[in-house]
C-alpha cells in the first residue's frame, strides 16, 4: 500500500448548470412524494440559456394517474421548478427563474416496469433497476468522509452563504472547487493546491486588478477557515485561473441530471456503480441501495472495526433480495471482512437489504432529496428526516452481532 501520494477530490456549487439541474430534478421527487408516498419518478432535467426542460416517467396518486394530469398539478409542477432556480440565485439575463421557457415531457411509467418492482400477493417488492452500488467511510475527517471531497464542499458551501447573506455581493452562483492533498501514510499532511474558480459580478477580473484581488483575498480567507491551518503551509492557489468568469450557469454550459456522480459521492476515492440518484424515486436501488450501503460502512467505522471500509451491494430488476453484499476494510478491519459481512446480513432490522427493508429501516418515502442535490450526498448532519443514512445507529447492534 502506498504511504505517500497525491490524491484530488472536485466539488460544484448549487448554481453549476449540473446542480440545477439534479436540485430540479429531486425538487420534483420531493413534490411527487409529497403527494403520494409511494410515487415512482423518475425525472429528467436540461438546463441551457433561458431554458429548462423535463423529461420522464411518473406514477402518482392524486397527481398522474391512468394517463391523465389532476387540475393544477402541470402549474404545481412548474412552480417548483421556477422556485428552485429562485431559491438558487439566478436573476440574469442569460438565465431568470421568472422568464426561461419551461416544458414538461413527463409521462407514465411503463408498465412492465412497474409489474416486477411492486408487490404482489406472492412476491416481495422488488428493485427497481438492476446494478451495483458502493458506500465508503474513512476516519480521515469527523464525518467520516475523504479529506479532498469534504473540503472542496466545504470551501463551496461557504461561499453560497455569503452569496446568500450578501456578505459577499460580488459572487455569483456558479462556482467550482478543487483540493490536492498530500497524504502520509493514512492521513492527509499537506493541502499542496487548492483551485477555485467563481462565477462574479462584472469587473471582478482582470480587466479591474483591484476588485480581482478582493475577490482573491475573500477565496484565500475562505480556504483558510475551511481547511486547517497546518495543511496550508505550502499551498498553491489558482483563483479563477482563466481570469474571467462572468458568464457561468446554464447561460454559460448546458446541465444535465446525473453528470455529476463523483462529486455527489466520494469525490473518487472509492468506486461507483454508475448510477447518479437525483430524479429518482427511493424504490431505485441506485439511490436507495448507495444510501443503505454508505450508512453501513459508516457504522463500521464509527463502530472502530475499520479505520476505511468499502462495501457494495448488487441487485436485479424485480427482484428483492440482493444478489451479493461485499465488504473491504483495506487490510484496516479489527475482524475479518467476511465476518463483517455476516454480521450485517444478521442484523434484523435491516431486513435483508430488500429495496422495501432499506426504505422502512432508513425512512426513504418521503420529501426530503432536494437538500442532496448539492453539496453531496455523503457526509452530511442529520437533521429530522433528513440524511437519515449518516445517522450512527447501528454501531451497537454490529458491535452485539461481532461479539
Amino acid at each position: 500500500m502506498r504511504t505517500n501520494y497525491l490524491f484530488t477530490s472536485e466539488s460544484v456549487s448549487e448554481g453549476h448548470p449540473d446542480k440545477v439541474a439534479d436540485q430540479i430534478s429531486d425538487g420534483i421527487v420531493d413534490l411527487f412524494l409529497s403527494k403520494d408516498p409511494e410515487a415512482r419518478i423518475a425525472c429528467e432535467t436540461l438546463t441551457t440559456t433561458q431554458l429548462v426542460v423535463l423529461a420522464g416517467e411518473i406514477r402518482c396518486k392524486g397527481v398522474y394517474e391512468n394517463g391523465e394530469w389532476a387540475p393544477g398539478a402541470k402549474e404545481e409542477i412548474e412552480a417548483t421548478v421556477r422556485n428552485t432556480v429562485k431559491r438558487i440565485g439566478y436573476e440574469q439575463d442569460g438565465f431568470h427563474w421568472e422568464t426561461f421557457r419551461f416544458e414538461n415531457n413527463l409521462h407514465g411509467q411503463s408498465a412492465h416496469i412497474a409489474q416486477g418492482v411492486d408487490a404482489g400477493d406472492n412476491k416481495d417488492e422488488g428493485a427497481g433497476d438492476q446494478g451495483i452500488m458502493f458506500g465508503y467511510a474513512t476516519d480521515e475527517t469527523p464525518d467520516l468522509m475523504p479529506a479532498t471531497l469534504y473540503y472542496s464542499h466545504k470551501i463551496l458551501e461557504r461561499m453560497a452563504a455569503d452569496r446568500h447573506s450578501g456578505a459577499a455581493p460580488f459572487l455569483e452562483p456558479d462556482a467550482k472547487s478543487q483540493v490536492t492533498l498530500r497524504y502520509e501514510g493514512s492521513l492527509p499532511v499537506a493541502a499542496t493546491a487548492v483551485v477555485v474558480s467563481t462565477q462574479h459580478k462584472a469587473g471582478y477580473d482582470e480587466s479591474d486588478p483591484a476588485k480581482q484581488a478582493e475577490l482573491e483575498a475573500y477565496v484565500k480567507a475562505v480556504v483558510a477557515e475551511v481547511i486547517p491551518p497546518v495543511l496550508l503551509r505550502e499551498t498553491e492557489y489558482f483563483i479563477n485561473p482563466t481570469g474571467s468568469f462572468e458568464i457561468g450557469g446554464p447561460d454559460g454550459d448546458a446541465g444535465l441530471t446525473g453528470r455529476k456522480i463523483i462529486v455527489d459521492t466520494y469525490g473518487g476515492a472509492a468506486p461507483h456503480g454508475g448510477g447518479a440518484f437525483s430524479g429518482k424515486d427511493p424504490t431505485k436501488v441506485d439511490r436507495s441501495a448507495a444510501y443503505i450501503t454508505r450508512y453501513l460502512a459508516k457504522n463500521v467505522v464509527a463502530a472502530g472495526l475499520a479505520t476505511r471500509c468499502t462495501i457494495q451491494i448488487a441487485y436485479a430488476i424485480g427482484v428483492s433480495k440482493p444478489l451479493s453484499l461485499y465488504v473491504d476494510t483495506h487490510e484496516t478491519g479489527t475482524v475479518g471482512d467476511d465476518t463483517i459481512e455476516q454480521a450485517i446480513l444478521g442484523i434484523a432490522k435491516l431486513g435483508g437489504l430488500t429495496p422495501r427493508s432499506i426504505r422502512t429501516h432508513l425512512g426513504l418515502n418521503k420529501p426530503i432529496y432536494q437538500p442532496t442535490a448539492a453539496y453531496g450526498h455523503f457526509g452530511r448532519k442529520p437533521a429530522g428526516d433528513l440524511f437519515p443514512w449518516e445517522r450512527l445507529d447501528l454501531v451497537d447492534d454490529l458491535k452485539a452481532a461481532l461479539a
